[in-house]
């Protein structure tokens, strides 16, 4: 299974769904607020190319040479990414 880090904030609608889509699927990720961390928010800026894009998914496979970096994507996508139907 990938490791899941979800860039998100409380007061994000795409946040909580693409949560609940995780939740119901049963898949493990780890969550950074970055309201409360300023470092993850702007490491998400860089990645975006210079927006506060979220929610970010930071996905590492076993065999991947570099992460996927998804920026809200649509649910649809996120399943596809992670292989489920």
């Amino acid at each position: 299974m990938p490791k899941i880090t979800l860039y998100s904030t409380p007061w994000c609608g795409d946040c909580r769904n693409a949560k609940r889509f995780l939740k119901e699927a049963g898949i493990a990720y780890d969550e950074i607020d970055i309201d409360q961390n300023e470092q993850a928010a702007q490491q998400v800026i860089d990645w975006s190319g210079g927006r506060r894009v979220i929610p970010t998914f930071h996905i590492v496979t076993g065999d991947a040479q570099q992460p996927l970096i998804l920026h809200n994507p649509p649910i649809q996508k996120l399943a596809a990414v992670l292989g489920i139907q």
